[in-house]
């Protein structure tokens, strides 16, 4: 068997299979035989220096959050691992990074990361001091209180501190910054030229070595493995340049996704970032540098650019769809004829395109200069503006005559390729909200309860920092037992109170906690 490198990562594994099993209340999916790596005729994979290891840990306390704020929206732990201990590391994402020609920027697939990191909170920037005063770094406030526990391991197996800096929405793509620079060796050009079909790719991603190794108590093995591909279709983007490309591959799974594709001369060519049966989807080294160019500019996240609006390509809809939006026949077909432009189908409120007063029924024939034919270069456009900038559409409109130029302001969504969500529902404690007071907390059964020294109640996973919770000395792993006396699943406040008390456990210890009421 054939190694590229072998790495040893401390973590807990026991805990890892056993807590997020118990918590999810679903069984764990059957592991996957991996793919054999590629073989050169020396018989070793191909030296790929730009391609590193990332190990990304989350404790107990963010895993409760993240699961809160997951698709399950999962409410209350049942059981858990004796073992569990709420600091303790529960998840280790292990995925491949691409290391940047400057020696110091990695680009990686880190969802996770961003919505522990916390893009809610943002604090402006002060204005420079000067007109040639660099622009100064936004602080972010997170939704937990540390950053993301990121460790990069070179292609030599060494051990590198890393900064998570941000997402850059368009693409999906996490930016880290090394602490020491150049500390990964130069090598394997980012290759930015035309792909053709046929062509052989090898895609990298990290695979588990043996179970035997795997399930060491405090250890977790992982290795730099690739499969053997071959370039299927490659889908030009209309600046020119390529959009995307398919590379049809054996044996792909979700394991594969944020991994690097590389070609037989060692050059970057993509990322994988999405998987379609056997063909990966592979975004093209130039959006990969303009992704972590977007985040290292801003020092902070990108959102990608959001105008609040439905339609459909006119070339794709067909006579009377378009006459039912408003338009009378001869301007319909005409419209039709010409197979140009998005016709919008409706308008979110308050969007940036409600408040330049675009309605449905309009066609939006060009994003400032450039002609609109399909969806696809309708998205483009608009992600090459960017947020927050300023577009000119050309609008041709059912009830006038002349198109018209309209001028829209763009704002930011942060997240939309992340399945978490950034705001949770209430904790209500019968008309009484925790999250009114900045405090975020999952219920406990008794069996758990009993683990941590208490009964039932609320364990708290986040509190707001500068909330009079906080500043109370309220903290995350506390759990609480009773607001006011009653215990929290009885307790409703009959007067808006001056403070609550909670009767809280910390470390299997007893104690109170009074929190002055959120003024509104």
């Amino acid at each position: 068997m054939t190694v590229r490198k072998l790495i040893r990562v401390t973590t807990f594994a026991g805990v890892l299979l056993y807590c997020v099993t118990a918590v999810a209340q679903t069984p764990a999916p059957s592991p996957k035989k991996s793919a054999p790596p590629v073989k050169t005729s020396a018989g070793k994979l191909p030296a790929a220096p730009q391609v590193v290891t990332i190990i990304h840990r989350i404790n107990g306390l963010k895993m409760f959050r993240l699961l809160l704020r997951s698709e399950q929206q999962v409410q209350s732990v049942a059981s858990l691992d004796w073992a569990f201990n709420l600091m303790d590391d529960v998840h280790t994402n292990v995925i491949a990074g691409l290391a940047m020609n400057d020696g110091e920027t990695i680009a990686a697939w880190l969802p996770e990361a961003e919505v522990e990191f916390g893009p809610a909170d943002m604090v402006a920037p002060v204005a420079p001091a000067g007109p040639r005063a660099p622009k100064p770094p936004r602080a972010r406030v997170g939704l937990f209180e540390n950053s993301p526990d990121i460790t990069v391991i070179g292609p030599e197996g060494k051990r590198l501190a890393a900064k998570y800096i941000g997402l850059d929405a368009v693409t999906g793509l996490s930016i880290l910054r090394l602490v020491n620079k150049n500390a990964v060796p130069a090598g394997g050009a980012i290759k930015d030229e035309p792909l053709s079909t046929g062509e052989t790719v090898l895609l990298f991603s990290p695979e588990p070595v043996t179970k035997a190794r795997a399930m060491l108590r405090g250890s977790l093995y992982a290795r730099m493995s690739a499969i053997q591909g071959r370039i299927k279709d490659v889908m030009l983007a209309p600046s020119g340049g390529i959009a995307r490309f398919k590379v049809s591959a054996p044996k792909l799974s979700n394991a594969n996704i944020g991994g690097v594709a590389l070609n037989e001369a060692g050059e970057t060519i993509g990322i994988i970032d999405g998987l379609e049966g056997n063909e990966a989807s592979i975004l093209p080294a130039a959006l990969i540098r303009r992704a972590a160019q977007r985040v290292l500019e801003q020092q902070a996240s990108v959102p990608r650019p959001w105008l609040g609006v439905k339609g459909e390509a006119v070339a794709a809809l067909n006579l009377d769809q378009i006459r039912n939006h408003g338009w009378e026949f001869q301007r319909a077909e005409a419209l039709a004829d010409k197979h140009r432009g998005i016709l919008l189908t409706s308008i979110a409120p308050d969007s940036p395109a409600a408040k330049a007063s675009l309605r449905a029924g309009d066609v939006i024939l060009k994003v400032d200069d450039n002609e609109i034919r399909t969806a696809d270069d309708f998205t483009w456009w608009l992600e090459q503006a960017g947020p927050s900038s300023l577009v000119e559409f050309t609008v041709a409109r059912p009830d006038r005559l002349a198109e018209e130029p309209l001028n829209v302001k763009l704002s930011g969504l942060l997240d939309p390729l992340l399945s978490f969500k950034l705001r949770t529902r209430p904790r209500t404690t019968r008309g009484f909200s925790l999250i009114d007071q900045g405090i975020e907390t999952i219920a406990l059964k008794p069996p758990v309860a009993s683990q941590l020294g208490t009964t039932a109640g609320l364990l708290v996973v986040y509190v707001e920092p500068l909330t009079a919770a906080s500043e109370a000395g309220l903290q995350p792993g506390d759990v609480i037992q009773s607001i006011d006396g009653k215990p929290v699943s009885s307790f409703k406040p009959t007067t808006q109170p001056a403070s609550f008390t909670f009767e809280i456990v910390r470390n299997k210890e007893k104690l109170v906690v009074i929190v002055p009421t959120k003024k509104k």
